[in-house]
């Protein structure tokens, strides 16, 4: 027989003793909170949905985007996880050259999200390539130091001239890297509108060995306005 179970039911329904408090027993008849289960009651279920609310907020601010594949090595690898900054270009901000950034593919790419770098912009002319090997935008030759090992800027010559309003675009790692150069005799040229852009990669997150801000590559800095090499 449980000794103690008993003990505690005479407690409960015994008158009260010599000193005790006559509504220590109307307390313990009182029903439990639906919430007794959760640490801090009601304060800990405010402060979840405080939580979940900004999260929801944050979704239409950032978003993780996973790298799917090897074709912006060595800047980022199959695996990582990057924050995307979705408000980065919605309130006047345009992209801007040697920006990565994420985009809706579909009608352009193919079908999903895709992480490239920002090459060209509207106006941009953007050769391959010269008698040195590199990529001239708006006549001024670039140099690309993200460029995989081994990689030449790139093994696919072309001339254009980059429609108002769209972005040329490539991976990093450019023998396998299918890009804007990938598409230039389908529909749009392989140019991709502004509005598909969902946002710029701005820090690699995961994994923590390689936690650190991506940025923005100052090889462009130099380039002039669109408008110049044209000729």
């Amino acid at each position: 027989m449980d000794t103690e179970a008993q003990h505690t039911e005479r407690d409960r329904s015994s008158a009260p003793g010599p000193g005790t408090d006559p509504g220590a027993g109307e307390a313990e008849e009182r029903p439990r909170s639906r919430l007794s289960w959760l640490p801090g009651g009601g304060y800990t279920l405010t402060v979840l949905l405080v939580v979940l609310a900004l999260l929801a907020v944050n979704r239409s601010v950032a978003q993780p985007f996973e790298i799917p594949s090897t074709s912006m090595e060595p800047a980022l690898h199959v695996g990582d996880r990057v924050v995307v900054n979705k408000v980065a270009y919605r309130f006047g901000g345009t992209p801007r050259r040697g920006d990565v950034v994420v985009f809706d593919g579909a009608g352009y790419f193919g079908d999903g999200d895709y992480i490239k770098r920002v090459v060209g912009i509207g106006g941009d002319r953007v050769v391959c390539c010269g008698k040195d090997g590199r990529l001239r935008i708006n006549g001024r030759p670039v140099s690309e130091p993200f460029l995989h090992p081994g990689d030449v800027a790139s093994e696919v010559p072309f001339d254009l001239v980059v429609p108002s309003g769209r972005l040329f675009l490539l991976g990093d790692h450019r023998s396998d890297s299918r890009d804007s150069r990938d598409h230039l005799g389908s529909p749009g040229g392989g140019m991709v509108p502004l509005s598909s852009v969902i946002g710029r990669a701005e820090t690699v997150v995961w994994p923590l060995s390689r936690w650190g801000g991506l940025g923005r590559d100052r090889t462009y800095e130099d380039v002039p306005a669109p408008g110049h090499g044209h000729g």
